[in-house]
């Protein structure tokens, strides 16, 4: 079984690219974020036509997550991250599919840093973490997939000095990412590949793309209970050089079938 996470950054505009995307990759799961479309603009029947059913909260101009299944039933947990009955920002969906929970995040940036965004970006990472710690204790297969917006070490990003005044790598969202993963997640990427150089981001500017300036954004953690069950992942580079495609590029991980 394979689950990607992809940072769409726009799904209309971009439809084709990640059509063609899926249509190549075949992922069973795909949690798309930054969908920059209200509810009722996403594009279902093209998706259907496709093979993936979806559920999806979009938001007007930007933000928005959507969870993908291939030929799978999805049953709607959540459409929030629990904790702030005033965050009106569309960035968090969990579903349940195929005996697992999916739940598809979009972090927020934080810059410019220090400032207003810098604290909303602290104050969901401490939501994030208790809502994690709670559905660690459920004991259930968990997905935490999404952009974290969070460059975990220096190993996860090209030249970390030139990103030392940016909220991505400020020292409090590197802290606060790995007090999540010590929780008792699985970064899967970094598990499997815990000394290479693995990129999911490169910025439009100064051909990043092309020098492989880039950054490890997309993260894709796992509960005890499926962990076990991982044997690959890794970043269809490759995506991020199509033409209109998004800045990110879709990062996976396949899944032994669960046996049960």
């Amino acid at each position: 079984m394979k689950i990607a996470t992809y940072n769409i950054n726009g799904i209309n505009g971009r439809l084709q690219v990640l059509l063609r995307w899926l249509a190549e990759a075949q992922p069973d799961i795909v949690c798309l974020q930054e969908l920059k479309a209200p509810q009722d603009k996403f594009p279902k029947k093209a998706l259907l036509d496709a093979g993936y059913n979806a559920v999806w909260h979009g938001q007007k101009m930007w933000n928005g997550v959507a969870i993908l299944a291939k030929g799978k039933e999805l049953q709607e947990v959540r459409n929030t991250l629990p904790g702030d009955d005033q965050d009106d920002h569309s960035r968090y969906i969990e579903a349940i599919v195929d005996r697992m929970l999916i739940c598809c995040l979009y972090l927020p940036n934080g810059n410019p840093a220090p400032g207003p965004k810098f604290e909303y970006k602290l104050a969901w990472l401490k939501r994030l973490k208790k809502h994690a710690k709670y559905l660690l204790s459920e004991e259930v297969p968990v997905v935490l997939a999404g952009d974290y917006n969070v460059i975990p070490t220096e190993r996860d990003v090209y030249k970390p000095e030139r990103w030392e005044s940016n909220a991505l790598y400020f020292p409090q969202a590197r802290k606060a990412y790995k007090e999540l993963v010590d929780q008792g997640w699985t970064d899967s990427i970094r598990h499997l590949y815990p000394q290479e150089t693995v990129y999911t981001f490169w910025d439009y500017l100064r051909n990043a793309y092309g020098r492989n300036a880039g950054l490890r954004l997309d993260h894709l953690l796992l509960s005890p209970q499926i962990a076990g069950r991982l044997i690959g992942a890794g970043v269809d580079t490759h995506v991020r050089g199509w033409e209109k495609s998004s800045d990110h590029a879709p990062a996976w991980i396949e899944l032994l079938e669960n046996e049960n």
